[in-house]
């Protein structure tokens, strides 16, 4: 089977009936799911305080969820049109831009605490015309300046991706130097077929004090699918069960205060006055 990147351009080739598909397959959430937690891993975010993301490339929202499960605020950023209406229908919590990622970012500099992207720059290797400013290098340099610029000193960028040859990982990682980034490649699992996955983390600021994260290593566990299980959730979900775990997707009084109370001094407007579930007595409406 070909890969999308090389059969149309990704707000073509996810198209209304593609974007849902993407979006339903339980397989495809469970893969973005496990990247999207080891990305947060090598992001390294201050533990217990909510961060400000840039997610690249967020499609139709599933690695917003994490995000949101996380109790971190975040901002998304796609080509498709397609997608983003389907992240419009699942409400998801992020705002939304429709944005070509190669014509670069336009946001205040030293907006974003870290940024993620899961299976998003390969698109950038494939020129659409014959015009200078469509070439892999323009489309890369624009990207990787403006995200630079976009992100805080110091701070770091996450990007998972799908190189097609080792000529490409150097393409990718010589224009994000040459764009002030620090870091470099991240392989998990690099002597598995299915479970292999290549990360790009890059550093902003902080000199030579950030050094790059070793990637897992050793065979996947037999049995374990097409996916790569996130070794820290893994022992979180372990610890849970033996403690008795909560019903999926209810979060308790502390988290929601604090993210309410988050989104109130960011200025988010429409958030739910605090229910009886909470413990605090609601609002009167006047």
């Amino acid at each position: 089977m070909s890969r999308p990147e090389l059969i149309a351009p990704p707000e073509i080739y996810y198209g209304d009936t593609e974007a849902q598909k993407y979006t339903a397959n339980s397989r495809i959430q469970q893969i973005q799911a496990d990247m999207t937690y080891r990305a947060l891993e090598l992001l390294n975010l201050p533990p217990d305080e909510p961060s400000f993301i840039l997610d690249i490339g967020c499609g139709s929202g599933l690695s917003g969820e994490i995000l949101d499960e996380q109790g971190h605020i975040w901002v998304g950023v796609d080509i498709a049109p397609s997608m983003l209406e389907v992240a419009l229908e699942r409400e998801v919590e992020g705002d939304l831009f429709l944005q070509d990622i190669g014509q670069g970012f336009g946001f205040r500099p030293g907006s974003f605490d870290g940024a993620i992207s899961i299976s998003v720059i390969q698109w950038l290797l494939n020129a659409e015309t014959s015009h200078p400013t469509s070439s892999p290098p323009h489309r890369l340099t624009r990207f990787f300046t403006t995200l630079h610029s976009a992100l805080k000193n110091p701070s770091r960028a996450v990007l998972q991706f799908y190189p097609s040859s080792d000529d490409q990982i150097q393409l990718i990682t010589s224009i994000a130097q040459k764009a002030g980034f620090g870091g470099g490649i991240v392989v998990d699992y690099p002597n598995s077929k299915k479970a292999k996955k290549v990360f790009l983390c890059l550093f902003v600021g902080s000199g030579g004090a950030q050094h790059v994260p070793q990637g897992l290593d050793g065979e996947v566990p037999e049995g374990a699918g097409d996916s790569v299980k996130f070794e820290k959730r893994r022992e979180r979900e372990k610890r849970r069960k033996e403690n008795g775990a909560k019903r999926k997707g209810v979060k308790d009084k502390d988290w929601i205060l604090k993210k309410k109370e988050l989104y109130r001094r960011r200025g988010k407007e429409h958030v739910p006055n605090d229910s009886l579930y909470t413990g605090r007595k609601r609002r009167p409406a006047f």
